[in-house]
C-alpha cells in the first residue's frame, strides 16, 4: 500500500439525504455520490443505511485498487465526539446512537464521529475560504442557524458537544418564537426560513428567502423591510461572536450565502457600525458548497487517526 492509494470514507447524513464520497488525505474527492435519509423511517433504519452506505464506499475503494483507512460520519444535532455518539437530533431521529462504534463493528475501519456544521466549518478553515486564516468562524445560515469556531485547524467542540450555537443568540428580546422555545433566537429572526415566514406573516403570501430576496433587490417595500431586519439582527450575532472569539476571518455557508453581495455588501457595512474596539474580520462567502461537510468528515477522520498512530 502506497500513501496514494489511501482513503477515507466520508458521509454528511441530513435530514434529506445523505452525501457521501471517497476523500484522499489531501482533500481530493475520488468518488462521490448520494442518497436519501428517508428519516420518516425512524432512526434504526436510518443507521442501517449509514451502515449500509459506508460498507458499499469502503468495497468500491477496494475493488478500485484504494484502501480505505478511516470512516468519518457527520449528522446534525448534538454530538458526543469524544464518545462517537449522536446524542440527539430532531432532523434524524438519533437518541444517544453510538454511531462510530457501530460504524467500527461493521467496517473494521477507525472512525470518527462529527457534528455537521463543525466539520463543514473544518473544512473551510482547512481547505476553503478560511484557508491559513488561523482563527475562523463558520456560520451556516439556512433552515437554522449554526457556527464553528475553528482555531489553527481545529474546531471547538465545547463541554457538551453543544458548541457553536451561534443561533440560539438572543437578539430580539421581543422577537418571534424561536424553534427552542425562546423568543428572540439569532435563527427565529434571520434564518432562511425565519425570512420566509415573516414575509409570509405581514404579506398574507408564501414566499421562500431567496424570493424576499429577489423582490426586495427589485425595490418592493416590505420584501426590502423584510431583509433589512433579518440583516441588522445577523449584524448583531456576527458581532456577538465576534466579541467573543476575535477571529480573522467570518465564512458565511448555508443557502442564504447564495444571495451573494445581495447580503454581504448590507451585512458587512452593519457588522461595521457595531464594532468598536474589535477588529473587523474579513467576511467571506463558503467556497466549498454542500461538499464541505464530508471533506470535514473526512479531515476529521484522519485527524483521529493520526492521534490513534501517536
Amino acid at each position: 500500500m502506497s500513501p496514494g492509494d489511501e482513503v477515507v470514507v466520508a458521509l454528511d447524513v441530513g435530514g434529506t439525504g445523505m452525501k457521501c464520497a471517497l476523500v484522499r488525505p489531501d482533500g481530493a474527492t475520488v468518488h462521490a455520490e448520494r442518497h436519501a435519509t428517508d428519516a420518516a423511517r425512524g432512526p434504526e433504519a436510518v443507521v442501517g443505511t449509514i451502515l449500509d452506505v459506508a460498507e458499499g464506499l469502503a468495497g468500491k475503494a477496494r475493488a478500485d485498487g484504494l484502501t480505505p483507512v478511516a470512516c468519518g460520519i457527520a449528522v446534525p444535532g448534538v454530538v458526543d465526539e469524544a464518545r462517537g455518539v449522536a446524542v440527539w437530533s430532531a432532523n434524524v431521529g438519533f437518541r444517544d446512537v453510538p454511531l462510530r462504534d457501530l460504524a467500527w463493528e461493521r467496517l473494521g475501519l477507525p472512525t470518527a464521529l462529527g457534528h455537521d456544521v463543525r466539520v463543514g466549518g473544518l473544512a473551510e478553515a482547512r481547505l476553503g475560504a478560511g484557508r491559513d486564516a488561523g482563527h475562523v468562524l463558520f456560520v451556516a445560515i439556512g433552515t437554522g442557524i449554526a457556527a464553528a469556531h475553528v482555531v489553527d485547524g481545529s474546531a471547538a467542540v465545547g463541554a457538551h458537544g453543544a458548541a457553536g450555537e451561534i443561533g440560539h443568540i438572543l437578539v430580539r428580546p421581543d422577537g418571534p418564537r424561536c424553534g427552542c422555545g425562546r423568543p428572540g433566537c439569532l435563527e427565529a429572526v434571520a434564518s432562511a426560513s425565519a425570512i420566509g415566514r415573516r414575509y409570509a406573516e405581514l404579506s398574507g403570501a408564501p414566499a421562500t428567502a431567496a424570493e424576499v430576496t429577489d423582490r426586495a433587490a427589485a425595490g418592493e417595500p416590505l420584501a426590502g423591510r423584510v431583509w433589512r431586519e433579518a440583516v441588522e439582527a445577523l449584524a448583531d450575532g456576527l458581532a456577538t461572536g465576534q466579541a467573543l472569539f476575535d477571529v480573522a476571518t467570518i465564512v458565511i455557508g448555508g443557502g442564504l450565502a447564495q444571495a451573494g453581495p445581495r447580503l454581504f455588501d448590507p451585512l458587512r457595512t452593519a457588522l461595521r457600525e457595531r464594532l468598536t474596539f474589535h477588529r473587523e474580520p474579513r467576511l467571506v462567502a463558503a467556497a466549498l458548497g454542500d461538499e464541505a461537510g464530508c471533506l470535514g468528515a473526512a479531515l476529521l477522520a484522519l485527524d483521529t487517526l493520526a492521534k490513534e498512530s501517536r
